[in-house]
């Protein structure tokens, strides 16, 4: 477990963390967590509290959606919300290209570049919520006001 704790991967979200001025607290999850049900099982917590990092191809510009893991993005709500045609999942080796991570285990943060970032209305219900910290093993917990901190969020209803 500890050789995951070290992945550049998480190193660079908990740098990014730290640079935004939050200590890091990340968790080592005994099992990979690639959905919102697989982490919030390991975690104890609703699935609500999980915060899915979802990144799209916004007509070839990365978008990361920042949604609770109770429910799926309207990618036509939120690409009329951004005055674009198309709002359409990424593929795997666009989303490593944008984040130097892999899905199941995107963060908010740490990325080689900064991502537009919208976060999830819903989310700010939860008083502890969850997200992935660069690796499909890790997780760190965080707060609504947190997150859109950390990540310059513009917060929207994305369902």
């Amino acid at each position: 477990m500890d050789e995951i704790a070290r992945k550049p991967t998480v190193l660079a979200v908990e740098a990014a963390l730290r640079a935004a001025g939050v200590t890091p607290q990340v968790r080592v999850l005994p099992e990979t967590a690639p959905t919102a049900a697989a982490a919030a099982e390991q975690l104890g917590c609703p699935v609500a509290a999980i915060a899915n990092s979802l990144i799209f191809d916004a007509e070839g510009a990365p978008l990361l959606v920042l949604t609770s893991g109770a429910h799926r993005v309207d990618t036509g709500k939120v690409a009329a919300h951004l005055g674009i045609g198309e709002l359409a999942r990424a593929s795997a080796a666009f989303v490593r290209t944008h984040t130097g991570q892999a899905i199941g285990g995107v963060a908010p943060v740490g990325h080689p570049t900064p991502i537009r970032t919208l976060v999830d209305e819903t989310l700010a219900a939860q008083e502890q919520i969850w997200a992935a910290a660069g690796h499909p093993h890790t997780v760190f917990a965080t707060t609504f006001a947190e997150l859109v901190a950390v990540t310059g969020a513009e917060v929207v209803a994305v369902n």
